[in-house]
C-alpha cells in the first residue's frame, strides 16, 4: 500500500530534548546534513524510511500476484491490514523504550524484527505465513521510525532538523513516483519473493551508515525518563490490533460474522483511550480532526489495496501496468499537498479539509461506479487520481488543525492520536472490505470493497464539517 506520509506523519512524541544530546564532534556548529560529520547518518536515517515506503509501495503493486499463486485471496485485505495493526504495538513500545535506554537497542531490535518480517515474506509457502511477516515487519517497521525521530532529535542540532524531516518526506515522495514499476519488474524477472529478499540487504547497509552515530548515543545514554511505562496504553494498542486481525480472520460466513462483527467492537473500544474524548461521537474540535483523519486513511487505503487487483482482473492489465496507476496517484497526492501548502494564506484549515474529502468521496464514488458498470479503466484511474488529489489536500493541513486545537501540555498526546487513528482506521477498514470481499460472489465483490471505500469516505466528510473549535 502506498501509504504516503505512512511514517513521516507519525509523532515526534518520544523524540528527546535535544539539549541532553552529548556535546561531541557531531554537534560542530555550522555544518550542514550532507557534510561532515552528519552525511552518513543522514543518507542511513533517509535509506531506512525510503525502503520502508519502497516496500509498502512494492507490495501494493505485487499482492494480486502473490494472493493467486499462495491460494490466498481471502486474506489479500489481512496482508494490508496486519502491518497497519501491529506497527502502532511497535510505536507504544519503542518510544517507551526509547525514552529509557535511548535510541539505539530499540532501533536495532526493530531493524532485526522488520528484517525478520521480510524473510519470513520472501519465504512464505502460504498465505497464512505471509500475513505472519506481514505482522513482524509492520511491529518493526512502526517501532523503526519512532526511534529515528529519537535519533534526529539527538544527533542533529535544532537548525538541522527541519531538513533531515523534510527529507524523510521526499523520502515517501520518491518510491510513489518509481516504486511501482520497479516492483513489477523485480517480480516480472526474478518473482514476487525478492520484493522481499533484496530489501534485507538494503536494510543493513542503511544501518551500518548510521553505526557511528549510534555507537557515538550508545556511549552517552540520556537520562533515564522519570514518566512511568505506558503499560495501559501499551496493552490497549495490543488488544486493538489483535481485535483488527481477528476480525477478518472469524469472518468467513454464518456465525463467525457475529464474533467478526464483535472483534470490531472490541477493536473500537480499546482504541477509545488512547484518543481524545468523543472522537468516536465526532465531538466538535480536535475529536473530529482526529476523526477525520481516521476515516480519510480507511476509505482511501481501503481502496487503494484493491486497485491493482481490479486493474489486472476486470481489465486484464498487467502487474507493470497496474503498477503506474498507483504511481500517478501518487504523482496527484504530491502536487495536490504542495499546492495547498503555497494557497496556506487564501484556503483555510476548514475549506481544505472540506474540500480534501469532497474529492476524495467523489473519486471513490467513480471508482466505484466504474467497477459496477464496467466502463473504461481509463475512467477509474482518473477517479482514483481525483481521490489522491483529495488525500493531498486534506491530510497536510490535519496535522495543522490538530497542533491549533492543542495546548502545549496536550500535544504529544494528540500527536500520538491522530497517528493511531490513522493506522487503526485503515487497518480496520482493511480487514471489514476483506470480510466483504469473502463473503460477496465473484461477480460483486469488488462492487462491495469499493462501495465500502465510499460509505467511508462520508463519514470523513461529515467529520471534517465539524472540524472547527467550538464557540
Amino acid at each position: 500500500m502506498s501509504l504516503i506520509g505512512w511514517y513521516v506523519r507519525l509523532p515526534r512524541l518520544y523524540r528527546e530534548p535535544v539539549s541532553d544530546a552529548p556535546e561531541t564532534s557531531r554537534t560542530r556548529p555550522g555544518a550542514g546534513a550532507l557534510r561532515p560529520p552528519y552525511v552518513a547518518t543522514t543518507v542511513g536515517t533517509f535509506s531506512l524510511v525510503f525502503i520502508a515506503a519502497f516496500e509498502a509501495l512494492a507490495v501494493t503493486t505485487v499482492m494480486p500476484d502473490i494472493s493467486r499463486e499462495l491460494d490466498g485471496v481471502h486474506l489479500y485485505a489481512l496482508a494490508f491490514a496486519a502491518p497497519l495493526a501491529s506497527g502502532i504495538v511497535g510505536m507504544v513500545a519503542t518510544g517507551a523504550w526509547s525514552d529509557r535506554r535511548g535510541p539505539v537497542p530499540p532501533l536495532l531490535a526493530c531493524a532485526v524484527v522488520f528484517s525478520l518480517g521480510l524473510l519470513v515474506c520472501g519465504l512464505a509457502p502460504s498465505m497464512e505465513a505471509l500475513v505472519l511477516g506481514r505482522v513482524l515487519q509492520g511491529t518493526g517497521g512502526g517501532g523503526i521510525t519512532v526511534a529515528l525521530y529519537v535519533v534526529v532529535g539527538q544527533v542533529y542540532p535544532p537548525r538541522l532538523q527541519p531538513s533531515i524531516l523534510a527529507g524523510f518526506a521526499a523520502a515517501w515522495v520518491l518510491p510513489s513516483l518509481f516504486g511501482p514499476a520497479i516492483a513489477a519488474l523485480i517480480a516480472d524477472h526474478f518473482g514476487w519473493q525478492w520484493v522481499f529478499l533484496g530489501t534485507v540487504g538494503l536494510v543493513v547497509v542503511a544501518l551500518l551508515l548510521i553505526t557511528p552515530a549510534l555507537r557515538e548515543l550508545w556511549a552517552h545514554p540520556p537520562t533515564p525518563s522519570a514518566r512511568p511505562f505506558p503499560v495501559v496504553p501499551l496493552l490497549w494498542a495490543i488488544v486493538a490490533a489483535a481485535a483488527v486481525l481477528a476480525l477478518e480472520l472469524l469472518g468467513d460466513s454464518g456465525v463467525g460474522l457475529l464474533f467478526a462483527a464483535l472483534a470490531g467492537v472490541v477493536a473500537l473500544m480499546a482504541v477509545r483511550p488512547l484518543l481524545p474524548a468523543r472522537t468516536l461521537a465526532l465531538g466538535r474540535g480536535l475529536p473530529s480532526v482526529i476523526a477525520t483523519r481516521g476515516a480519510l486513511s480507511g476509505g482511501f487505503f481501503c481502496a487503494e489495496a484493491y486497485v491493482p487487483f481490479v486493474l489486472q482482473e476486470q481489465w486484464g492489465f498487467s502487474t507493470a501496468q497496474a503498477g503506474y496507476a498507483l504511481a500517478m496517484a501518487g504523482l496527484s497526492w504530491a502536487a495536490a499537498s504542495q499546492a495547498q501548502a503555497r494557497l496556506a494564506d487564501r484556503l483555510s484549515n476548514t475549506r481544505a479539509l472540506v474540500l480534501g474529502s469532497g474529492l476524495l468521496t467523489a473519486g471513490s464514488a467513480v471508482v466505484c461506479a466504474v467497477v459496477m458498470i464496467d466502463l473504461s479503466a481509463a475512467l477509474l484511474i482518473a477517479g482514483y487520481g481525483v481521490a489522491s488529489i483529495g488525500m493531498g489536500l486534506a491530510y497536510p493541513r490535519l496535522t495543522v488543525v490538530m497542533l491549533a486545537h492543542s495546548p502545549e501540555d496536550e500535544r504529544g498526546f494528540n500527536s500520538s492520536a491522530i497517528s493511531i487513528a490513522d493506522s487503526l482506521g485503515a487497518a480496520l477498514a482493511l480487514s471489514v472490505s476483506g470480510v466483504l470481499f469473502g463473503i460477496a460472489t465473484t461477480a460483486h465483490r469488488f462492487d462491495v470493497v469499493f462501495g465500502l471505500s465510499v460509505v467511508i469516505t462520508l463519514l470523513g466528510v461529515a467529520a471534517a464539517r465539524r472540524t472547527p473549535a467550538p464557540a
